[in-house]
């Protein structure tokens, strides 16, 4: 294989029922820090059905070139289309990096694109640099469940290829005024190949999704029960926030998963995180740790999560909560 023909970052800008996803548009902004290190361009790849109005926004939020793929077989999710898709671009364009969304869909398509054009996949990454000496990918990601950090690189293949969480990297700020350029790709797909057909989809109820949160109040341990939880409701009201929760309160049947902040839940960056009870495991701060604000309520003053916070309040929290709530309450009539 010769590396010097790839170049340029793609981006798989995941949409669903034409509305994008803001994993992709974070991964712009990534990818756009990436290519300008390396004086490349970033390429986004945008599949579905009747979505070409929408291209010219991920130019605004960091991409040079938008390959745009509408057909019919793309309107809705299933593997085999979007992997025919995105394997012939990359045989096609060649280039050094593709990032993905490590979403359901995203985990779903990763690995199979990787397979197809015979590289290497890196999931779930908490950080991704260019190494200076040799321009190779850095991505970053947790390993022996969260206990070290492991830096992994894809010397011998190309393209280097990585998927992220939700909420893991920063979106650049919206740019109308950024010039790119939309290209319309038409796919060779091999139809007989398509195994799987949607009849219908069927939505669960909506429930919140914390990684949209400003303010997140967030359960540990040290909460102990629904009761303490409340405590924490009342709290996130005064906040106009949500209320979160650490692995040990959802394996104990207390919070539900999607609630969940942590290497095996979400990843959140609010402007405020109050953590409460939590003694902060590597798991957890892998998943808040870049969170604008962070309060910590821990009786021990050496908990790990006092490390990482702005303001740290040692105390009994099924005391100090309630009083804060209180306080809230009066300052904010």
């Amino acid at each position: 294989m010769n590396k010097e023909e790839y170049k340029n970052i793609f981006v798989f800008v995941e949409q669903r029922e034409g509305k994008i996803q803001n994993v992709g548009l974070e991964l712009l902004g990534k990818a756009r820090e990436l290519a300008d290190n390396l004086g490349q361009d970033v390429y986004a790849l945008f599949l579905g059905a009747n979505i070409k109005a929408q291209a010219q926004d991920l130019i605004a939020y960091g991409a040079d070139k938008v390959l745009l793929v509408e057909d019919e077989s793309l309107a809705v999710y299933t593997t085999e289309p979007y992997t025919q898709a995105i394997a012939q671009l990359i045989n096609d364009k060649k280039p050094s990096i593709v990032l993905i969304g490590s979403t359901t869909i995203g985990r779903d398509l990763g690995p199979r694109v990787a397979a197809r054009v015979n590289t290497g996949l890196t999931a779930d990454c908490t950080k991704l640099e260019i190494n200076e000496e040799d321009k190779e990918l850095w991505s970053t990601r947790p390993a022996f469940g969260g206990n070290l950090m492991a830096t992994i690189i894809c010397p011998n293949h190309r393209p280097q290829m990585s998927t992220v969480r939700p909420g893991v990297m920063q979106k650049m700020a919206k740019d109308e005024g950024r010039k790119g350029e939309v290209i319309e790709e038409k796919i060779a797909f091999n139809k007989d190949k398509f195994k799987v057909k949607v009849l219908e989809t069927v939505k669960k109820e909506s429930k919140v999704d914390i990684t949209e949160a400003k303010v997140l109040v967030s359960g540990g341990r040290g909460v102990a029960n629904k009761e303490g939880f409340k405590k924490l409701e009342d709290l996130a009201k005064e906040l106009k926030g949500e209320v979160a929760s650490s692995r040990a309160m959802v394996d104990a049947g207390i919070m539900p998963h999607e609630r969940q902040v942590g290497q095996t839940g979400k990843t959140v960056r609010p402007n405020l995180y109050v953590a409460c009870g939590i003694s902060g495991a590597i798991q957890h701060l892998a998943g808040m740790e870049s969170s604008e604000f962070i309060v910590a309520i821990n009786k021990d003053k050496f908990a790990p999560i006092m490390q990482v916070a702005d303001l740290g309040i040692v105390g009994d929290l099924q005391k100090i909560v309630p009083m804060l709530t209180e306080r809230l309450r009066a300052e904010l009539k």
